[in-house]
């Protein structure tokens, strides 16, 4: 075979061969994305085997800023070192000896929050030596981070800094505007604005493989923060003037959320390129296609966060038009960031944030659900505990309750009975609530879930014993719609697509139950306007077609 020093460095374009030692002048932080929320009753105890489901990889100039940023791209609601509480804790104080006992009960037992429980001791008063000494973390990590804690006191001690320099300093840490408004208690919209006011924005750098000492043909792409010298900010994106579109990834892998929707954002990138335009691909996941240096003509290694996207949009526009953004290839997660890509003036391919809203809102797409004469099984919407209690007592049992705007059946269940339901209310849900609701009611369970559910009420659908579940998939251009595939599952309706056996085509239903799915399936693409990939579930039940739930994008 060849030897080392005969092979190229794509990455350089050949200007080294592969023997060439790398000098990386960037760090590369990755953490793995957990989903014990998916299996109620399963311990979050981390052993030899892999318990992960998917990871998310950031990078940048230190470790603090690498490592925030990770944090934040895990797209479980923290935005970066979140308080969290420690089992067992009565006095808040490292010094009394009970707290000590339980930060060390804690540390014995590897959880995927532990990071975060390391963080919390330190905030406590305990010594790094101490915090060593019960979880074998390096000491360099434990400095670290007890720099981000300690800055993170600065904070909240003397507010925001009035001035650039101070303020982008924050940022070269890897603060997120999010986690600055938590540690203030202001909007992240204010932050924001102080933000722009003073012209601090991130530069971006090239993965080059050899620290700028060859020119790199690359466009692999990550944010940063630093100093301007001789007054200019050293920006490697060389952001061309051609016409360009932006495909929003899916962040981490995650159950109901995986490579599938990579493959289109592939395909999609692929297809640009053939049609003339210059393809930008957005994500944070390691594990991806579309994140190889050369599936794209750019490629942004950035968590999938509104102020990062928007971060990366403005420094495109900078040169070339922006034909616009596509969300509909990434799962739910670029879906989450429609609506703040539209209120910042950026064009959205295809079906619009609004029509995307309507399919999610429960309340909107039940009056669109009877405006078009199509059926759905009798539902309620509760937005607290007492009301959930309610909903279902006029329901009755067997219902199946989820979340609004989630994905992958994330937190759905089946309740049979009352018992059942006051488990998923006191035990499930309080797995959703994000860590700024937690500390804004610490000690009221009850508080902390009516916050969450106002915003992200629960949705209740009677459960159809025994009915057939369909997924269909189509493409509409806005007025014509072309059905691709109509999907029997196996399993009965209830049970997670992504966790069910399809059968293509259709195995039980007659031609004129096809026909009537394909109209309805029609009539739901023209009513929501889409322009692009919708998918439509559907429970059949003694000949009854029933709407089960619209996902105005791409579907496994």
């Amino acid at each position: 075979g060849y030897t080392l020093d005969e092979l190229e460095n794509d990455i350089t374009g050949g200007a080294t061969p592969a023997s060439f030692e790398p000098s990386i002048d960037y760090v590369v932080t990755k953490i793995p994305r957990f989903a014990f929320e998916k299996f109620p009753g399963a311990e979050p105890v981390l052993t030899t085997a892999m318990k992960s489901v998917g990871e998310v990889m950031a990078i940048g100039r230190t470790f603090q800023e690498s490592l925030q940023k990770a944090l934040r791209g895990l797209e479980t609601g923290l935005t970066g070192l979140d308080e969290i509480e420690i089992p067992g804790i009565a006095h808040g104080a490292a010094s009394h000896a009970d707290d000590r006992n339980a930060i060390r009960a804690a540390f014995g037992t590897p959880t995927p929050d532990r990071l975060r429980m390391v963080a919390q001791a330190i905030r406590m008063g305990t010594s790094l030596e101490d915090v060593h000494a019960m979880c074998k973390i390096d000491p360099w990590f434990l400095e670290q981070i007890a720099g981000i804690l300690a800055m993170e006191d600065r904070i909240r001690e003397h507010g925001i800094p009035e001035d650039a320099a101070n303020l982008r300093m924050l940022k070269a840490m890897g603060f997120s505007d999010a986690r600055l408004a938590s540690l203030v208690r202001k909007d992240v919209e204010e932050i924001e604005k102080i933000r722009r006011t003073l012209d601090v924005h991130p530069v971006y750098k090239r993965i080059d493989t050899c620290a700028a000492e060859f020119a790199s043909p690359t466009a692999y792409m990550y944010s940063t923060y630093e100093v301007p010298f001789a007054g200019a900010l050293a920006n490697e994106a060389q952001v061309s003037s051609r016409k360009k579109v932006v495909i929003l990834g899916g962040g981490p892998n995650r159950i109901g959320q995986g490579i599938e929707f990579d493959y289109c954002c592939c395909h999609a990138a692929f297809a640009l390129r053939d049609a003339g335009f210059e393809a930008i691909m957005v994500n944070c996941n390691p594990e991806t296609v579309s994140t190889d240096y050369d599936t794209s003509d750019r490629l942004y290694f950035e968590p999938l966060t509104p102020e990062d996207v928007l971060e990366i949009l403005r420094a495109e526009q900078a040169s070339g038009e922006l034909v616009g953004v596509i969300v509909q290839f990434g799962g739910q997660t670029p879906l989450k960031l429609a609506d703040a890509l539209e209120k910042a003036g950026i064009p959205i391919l295809g079906t619009s944030p609004d029509m995307i809203d309507l399919a999610e809102d429960r309340d909107r797409f039940q009056k669109l659900l009877h405006k078009l004469g199509l059926s759905q099984p009798k539902n309620g919407i509760a937005y607290s505990v007492e009301q959930a209690r309610l909903v279902a007592g006029e329901l009755g049992f067997p219902l199946v309750v989820r979340p609004s705007y989630v994905l992958g059946g994330r937190a759905m269940q089946i309740i049979h009975d009352e018992s059942m339901l006051q488990s998923y209310l006191l035990d499930t849900v309080p797995g959703l609530v994000p860590e700024d609701i937690k500390q804004k009611y610490p000690n009221d369970k009850t508080g902390q879930i009516n916050t969450l559910l106002g915003k992200n009420p629960l949705l209740f659908d009677t459960y159809l014993s025994g009915a057939i579940e369909v997924d269909v998939d189509c493409l509409c251009d806005g007025k014509s719609t072309y059905v691709s595939g109509i999907l029997e599952h196996i399993e009965e309706a209830g049970i997670h697509s992504g966790d069910s056996a399809c059968s293509l085509p259709v195995h039980s239903l007659p031609s004129d139950l096809v026909d009537e799915l394909e109209r309805q399936t029609a009539a739901l693409a023209r009513a929501l306007n889409v322009g692009g990939l919708m998918n439509v579930q559907y429970a059949i039940k003694d000949g009854t077609v029933y709407v089960l739930e619209v996902n105005p994008r791409a579907s496994r």
